[in-house]
């Protein structure tokens, strides 16, 4: 296929869902079930909407723990493709990902590759008309972590165990795309592997020569180019695998139909024997240095080699059509849109220099669990996809609306992605420093995002006072969102020609409203003006198409209910401040259906000095008594978790009442106590005390615990807290304000 041939037909638009069962031990680690995947049909039609030409989707060979037996696993994969044929999505079976097959079985088991081959046959016996497979998704990156690093089964830690596992599950894929074309001879063997590059400095060179050789071994394997000139021929020969075998791969050549690449970030790595310059968890080496391997954005001053070179650098070496498998960016929203957008455009660039990509991925359709450890142990840390599936049914995220639009050949008019990734921002030299691979280093240059990006439509935050509003602008000066702060009041006090004035000079895409707090003092006249300043707000944000969200609180219920608040539950404010939040919230929902309102617990962060948890500990601390309500039951929020998940939330378009608090419920008293153990202070001082019993400036709610009916989208509070003391830990420590001041 000549290079106009291959640019006739546009990229397609794939998707796929994360589907690892790999085992840690005697666990497995399963995503569909922990996605709820196995159990919604209806995930499909999401799928299609977005306008997915292919899906790449499992029927695994592991003992599925989903499923009650045997038949159940052929019932649940023939309704999925039935599904997706009826939809127009041609799937992508994947028989073996990241895992290490039955219990009867391991990757190092030399009648694994057989065992294997006669499961990929029973497969396309029950599906002879699916045309696609990936029977072993990414055998390098598998055996490097089962049998080199031992993270997963069989926790091999040698290379003879790594080369072992590789081969064999080569092996695998090359005896299993035999057994499916017996049954149909025009199956494709779409086959995939993670595709990073190393970089290093002069002296580690050699090291990063021989892992960016090894990059491409499960695909040499399968191409029959791995022979005796090969780098890697010695090495396997060393690390204790027979001629015979690699030479069986020479007499069985299987050039995949389609290479799939899954880049990541992550992949590209840079080694530096400096340890000093480095913490120690990124210390490591060979037989011969001690070095620190570390992400090569982070340090490389011209930045990652990134998707367009690779893509560029496997279509040299092999002239086959590529496919990028997976595309996905495990970070804040705006950076998982800046990467999928950066990938498709780093297609259509390769295209246009010759090299016949086919396809994009959007992966992971249904986001991840606890891929920050490697999924090797479960602390349900997710990671929200194409669609969030911490709501039911799940939510689809601004990732939906870029795939569908980019799938549509249209762009974007999200402004976040006029600024690129942090990868390629100056904030990313978290070292300090930055360095060629020449080995010259310079001091990390300074960034401010809105100097940077002065031209990029601004978000608008309207108190320039308060601990949340800094929050916010710090959220949005690391994570690229440009941004302005207005003196308080400026928005609120001022009549309307003002407001528009500020709409016309700024052009903002949206605008994030922290209310001033109402204090008992406060007279209604002085509350009611204010809260028509944000019923004027909300008005101006609907007549220019701005997006608008506001915050309110817990102290808009009276605490009567006996469980947990959901948004749709009544208000009945039982104080002023309740009453003024109640009463906003009203004017902006009928000035704007549209707008976002984020009600909280009460907000504990580890920088704010007047916070109840930074008073507490800090009087703990000093071993003065410190007294607090032990009958008022609340949820508290952390101050970064709100302020991330309402960016995400603002970017998404999302609408309506959201309830975002940290999981749990606890009593002040309580709460000062699971703080002081965490960090190691005595609570000997701390006494409990019925509301009643203090000087409080409010009457509040007994009960006001918050969750939420449209998804749980914060950690637990105990994640939280551990969280608020590390950071709490960290900062100068003042003495507390008096005790008998800090009751709620």
């Amino acid at each position: 296929m000549d290079f106009w041939q291959a640019n006739l037909k546009p990229i397609e638009l794939w998707g796929g869902v994360e589907c690892t069962i790999n085992r840690v031990a005697d666990d497995y680690f399963e995503q569909l079930k922990r996605t709820g995947h196995v159990s919604r049909i209806s995930d499909f039609e999401r799928f299609a909407s977005l306008g997915i030409a292919a899906l790449r989707h499992p029927i695994l060979w592991e003992c599925d723990p989903s499923h009650a037996s045997e038949n159940d696993r052929w019932e649940w994969g023939r309704a999925a493709v039935t599904k997706m044929q009826a939809l127009g999505i041609r799937p992508i079976l994947g028989l073996l990902h990241h895992g290490s097959g039955p219990r009867s079985t391991n990757l190092l088991d030399p009648e694994f590759p057989h065992k294997f081959a006669d499961y990929a046959g029973h497969v396309a016996a029950r599906f002879p008309d699916v045309l696609d497979y990936t029977p072993v998704n990414e055998p390098l990156t598998t055996a490097r972590f089962s049998a080199l690093y031992g993270h997963w089964y069989p926790h091999g830690r040698d290379e003879h165990s790594f080369a072992r596992a590789l081969l064999n599950q080569c092996r695998a894929i090359v005896l299993a795309i035999d057994a499916i074309r017996r049954i149909n001879p025009a199956a494709r063997l779409i086959q995939t592997d993670d595709l990073g590059k190393v970089h290093s400095t002069p002296a580690l060179a050699y090291q990063a020569e021989f892992e960016n050789e090894r990059r491409w071994s499960s695909f040499d394997l399968l191409c029959g180019k791995l022979d005796r000139a090969h780098r890697m021929w010695p090495h396997f020969l060393y690390a204790g695998i027979k001629e015979s075998e690699l030479e069986w791969f020479l007499d069985h050549p299987c050039p995949p139909d389609v290479l799939g690449l899954n880049h990541y970030l992550s992949g590209e790595r840079f080694l530096d024997e400096h340890l000093d310059s480095y913490p120690a968890d990124t210390h490591g080496g060979n037989a011969m240095y001690r070095y620190a391997d570390v992400l090569a954005a982070r340090v490389l001053r011209g930045g990652n080699s990134g998707p367009r070179n690779l893509l560029i650098e496997c279509w040299e070496r092999y002239k086959l059509p590529i496919a990028i498998t997976e595309c996905h960016n495990g970070c804040t929203r705006e950076e998982q849109l800046r990467w999928f957008l950066e990938v498709w455009e780093a297609a259509q660039q390769a295209r246009l220099q010759g090299a016949n990509v086919i396809a994009v991925t959007a992966w992971s359709l249904l986001g991840s669990f606890d891929w920050d450890t490697l999924v090797t142990c479960k602390n349900d840390r997710y990671e929200p996809g194409v669609y969030d599936v911490r709501s039911d049914p799940p939510r689809p995220t601004a990732l939906a609306a870029l795939v569908r639009n980019l799938g549509a050949g249209n762009d974007s008019p999200l402004p976040v992605l006029e600024v690129p990734g942090w990868w390629h921002r100056p904030r990313r030299f978290v070292y300090g420093f930055s360095t060629d691979e020449k080995g010259q280093y310079e001091l990390a240059p300074a960034e401010s995002i809105n100097f940077e990006y002065a031209h990029v439509r601004p978000v608008v935050i309207t108190d320039s006072e308060s601990s949340v509003a800094r929050a916010i602008a710090d959220a949005c000066e690391s994570r690229g969102i440009p941004y302005r702060i207005l003196v308080p009041h400026l928005l609120l006090d001022a009549d309307r020609p003002a407001v528009h004035r500020v709409f016309h000079e700024l052009n903002p895409w949206a605008v994030i409203n922290i209310p001033i707090d109402t204090r008992l003092s406060d007279s209604h006249a002085m509350t009611r003006s204010r809260n028509e300043g944000v019923r004027r707000l909300a008005r101006e944000c609907a007549q220019h198409g701005v997006r608008f969200i506001t915050f309110s609180s817990d102290l808009v219920f009276d605490g009567e209910k006996g469980g947990p608040y959901v948004e749709s539950d009544e208000p009945g404010p039982i104080n002023t401040r309740g009453c003024s939040q109640a009463e906003s919230e009203m004017l902006v929902q009928s000035e704007m259906p549209s707008a976002l309102i984020v009600r909280s617990g009460p907000l504990f962060a580890s920088r704010h000095s007047s916070n109840f948890l930074v008073r507490a500990l800090c009087t703990l601390r000093s071993e003065e008594r410190f007294a607090a309500a032990g009958d008022l039951i609340v949820s508290p929020t952390y101050v970064p978790d709100l302020v991330h998940v309402s960016l995400d939330l603002l970017i998404d378009g999302e609408r309506g009442i959201w309830h975002l608090a940290n999981q749990g419920q606890v009593s002040w008293a309580d709460f000062a106590a699971m703080a002081a153990q965490m960090a190691n202070i005595s609570s000997a001082s701390l006494r409990s005390y019925a509301a009643t019993e203090l000087a409080l400036h409010a009457v509040l709610p007994k009960y006001s615990a918050l969750t939420s009916e449209r998804g749980i989208l914060l950690p637990t509070l105990e994640d939280a807290v551990r969280r608020f003391v590390r950071d709490y830990e960290t900062l100068p420590q003042t003495s507390g304000e008096k005790p008998e001041q800090l009751a709620a």
